[in-house]
């Protein structure tokens, strides 16, 4: 399933994870953002190391700033590990392998110095993929493979700056490492709009 372009729709969601409707992406972004379903990834190579984006400076949310590997949002009534494996091709060329639910329930907020403001119901997954990058520069400024506990600590420690999703997240995936990798998320726990979609 394609969702790409002007007429990319997102899930708009309750407090409880329900969906509610949905809503242009190109317009749900701004000073009073409705809670609506997305979706982080972190992608690391066999060596352990995470690949870092630098967002296109023309997004409307944080442009320029250092990320997580990509985000996206699943369309509406699409399967939200299919919508990760999409966004990973359209955004990098990346094709993933072990994409697993780490952290299931993850929300959060944060408001631009402009007073745009992200609010997300955003469960992050946890991906491998090798080392060749294909970025989509409307999207990804730049690329950066660092090893994951050098990232890991610097945001921790501050001395590496990343949008304010990422600082959160970081920090709740520190708490399920586990032997190298990470421990699974049940998907269980995903808001219901995303279970819902879930092929069986």
């Amino acid at each position: 399933m394609s969702a790409r372009g002007t007429d990319e729709l997102v899930v708009l969601v309750d407090d409880s994870g329900e969906a509610l409707g949905t809503a242009p992406k190109a317009t749900v972004h701004h000073q009073q953002t409705p809670l609506h379903l997305a979706f982080s990834c972190y992608v690391l190579d066999g060596a352990g190391r995470l690949l870092l984006t630098r967002r296109a400076l023309g997004k409307p949310t944080w442009p320029g700033a250092w990320t997580n590997t990509f985000c996206g949002h699943p369309a509406p009534g699409e399967d939200i590990f299919d919508a990760v494996h999409r966004r990973a091709g359209q955004e990098l060329g990346l094709r993933l392998g072990h994409l697993q639910l780490t952290l299931s329930s993850f929300r959060y907020e944060a408001t631009m110095e402009n007073g745009v403001r992200e609010n997300e119901l955003c469960p992050v997954f946890t991906a491998t993929a090798e080392a060749v990058v294909r970025p989509d520069p409307s999207e990804v400024d730049a690329v950066e493979w660092i090893p994951w506990t050098q990232f890991r600590d610097g945001v921790r420690d501050g001395a590496r700056q990343v949008s304010p999703w990422s600082v959160r997240q970081v920090t709740a995936l520190t708490e399920r490492e586990r032997d190298g990798g990470f421990e699974a998320a049940p998907t269980s726990g995903l808001p219901p709009a995303a279970r819902r979609s879930l092929r069986p």
